[in-house]
């Protein structure tokens, strides 16, 4: 039976109930007296719960299709304003002990150069990020008890947080290692972790088992309760995510939101961000042969009806999609993207063909940061390195009752300007600053409080 608020994953993550989910939404799918009373309530921006927003996406009419998609963007700008944050990955290491299939990292791929950074490598990769104009980083590694200790977790950490170069300093690091103990979250939240990021890869329960024949990831219960344990340890913020195409898309769905509705009765906190990464490919890894792989306009579905469900999330997409996707799910509701992103440990600083071919996977937005902060602004978007919440404390509770009360903007505007200002002075190019100075003079215009307005223009 579905318990949103027991530990236990299976009963979280119930099998019956979303199985259940899916042949209601099928039943109803076409149903548009029940459609409008789930837009009626989903007006509200309160949310809707795994078997509402199940039904949105599978429904099947196209003008429905289309208030779903104008919702989506309408919930977006009321909750976070036309403001995209910026972040980039660094990978320490590519040390694996797993077997997941889909994965380059895995312990039996013996192609695939495998490095582990040191600290003067990993203060040298920082610099990099620091010299393109990035304050905001997720930190990756491999699952190796031996290579990727907490431990080596914890001193990266501290060197990255160090490390003052010209103007640029990194303002807060995500966290996205294999699921551990709630120790070891202490462990975490103690070295100024920001959010710790775990994905699920795949919610059924079968097929992650098989998609991670071995290692300590085989392990289903102990994977899918690592969220419970970083909280339990500490931890604020927790981000979630679905790796799309492992698994049927209408199953991981609602498992996804169940996971998020676990968390919210649980401990009164739903997840901070979700990422929507779909797989690609990558060192011995076809994206062909995974048989649930989905379309664009599927990919755009999920987004739309996760921002309804989720209004106060992070939307998290990467540079695994094309400038032509992320320009469309940008409008439907993603709040964060990646930029100049690169996955294989060294990236920044090394560019050889050794570093180049450990790749996690295959970057599609091969475009510099500037490239990516410029295009934003041409399309209306608000380009944020701010990570002012997280150095002020508001997180968890704090957080969510500030966004669920729609006044989140209230701080984010006036930061997004002062980060975006630093940028432009001290790392944008000449057709990047000039546009810039247009967008700042907009934006600085729209901010009501007259103190406010004389502070962002200093």
């Amino acid at each position: 039976m579905y318990n949103p608020k027991s530990k236990i994953a299976e009963e979280f993550i119930c099998n019956e109930e979303i199985l259940e989910t899916i042949k209601y939404a099928q039943e109803n799918k076409n149903n548009l007296t029940l459609i409008d009373e789930i837009l009626t309530k989903a007006k509200k921006m309160n949310g809707l719960n795994h078997r509402e927003a199940t039904v949105l996406l599978l429904c099947e009419n196209e003008d429905k299709i289309k208030e779903i998609n104008q919702l989506a963007k309408q919930i977006k700008e009321t909750y976070y304003g036309n403001r995209v944050v910026l972040f980039a990955p660094i990978y320490l290491s590519n040390y694996c002990v797993n077997g997941c299939v889909y994965c380059p990292y895995h312990a039996k791929n013996t192609t695939i150069p495998r490095k582990k950074m040191t600290q003067e490598e990993i203060k040298q990769e920082v610099i990099a990020l620091q010299d393109m104009g990035h304050k905001r980083l997720a930190l990756e590694t491999g699952e190796d008890p031996i290579n990727n200790p907490i431990e080596y977790v914890i001193e990266s950490l501290n060197t990255i947080y160090s490390i003052k170069h010209k103007n640029g300093t990194i303002r807060r690091v995500n966290v996205n290692i294999a699921a551990t103990t709630v120790e070891n979250y202490k462990k975490l939240h103690d070295a100024g972790i920001g959010t710790y990021v775990l994905f699920q890869e795949t919610y059924k329960k079968d097929t992650y088992e098989r998609l991670h024949p071995t290692g300590p990831k085989h392990n289903y219960k102990y994977h899918t309760e690592a969220m419970d344990r970083a909280i339990q340890g500490g931890i604020d913020d927790v981000s979630l995510g679905v790796l799309f195409g492992l698994e049927d898309y209408k199953y991981e769905f609602p498992a996804l939101l169940m996971h998020a509705e676990h968390l919210e009765s649980t401990y009164g906190v739903g997840p901070h961000a979700v990422s929507i990464p779909r797989i690609r490919k990558a060192d011995g890894i076809n994206p062909d042969d995974f048989e649930h792989a989905i379309d664009d306009k599927t990919f755009e579905k999920i987004v739309a009806c996760i921002r309804i469900a989720l209004p106060y999330t992070g939307m998290i997409v990467s540079t695994r999609e094309s400038q032509s996707v992320r320009e469309k799910v940008l409008e439907l509701g993603v709040s964060q993207i990646s930029g100049g992103s690169k996955t294989s440990v060294g990236g920044y600083t090394h560019s050889d063909e050794e570093t180049e071919s450990s790749a996690q996977f295959d970057v599609t937005d091969t475009r510099t940061l500037d490239d990516i902060v410029h295009w934003l602004m041409n399309l209306g978007h608000m380009p944020s390195f701010c990570t002012a919440c997280y150095r002020a404390g508001r997180t968890g509770e704090d957080f969510m009752k500030i966004c669920k009360e729609k006044q989140i903007h209230n701080f984010c505007s006036p930061n997004a300007i002062i980060t975006l200002k630093e940028y432009l002075e001290d790392y944008a190019t000449t057709p990047t600053k000039e546009k810039g100075q247009l967008i700042l003079e907009e934006e600085i215009n729209k901010i009501e409080n007259d103190k406010i307005r004389e502070l962002v223009k200093d």
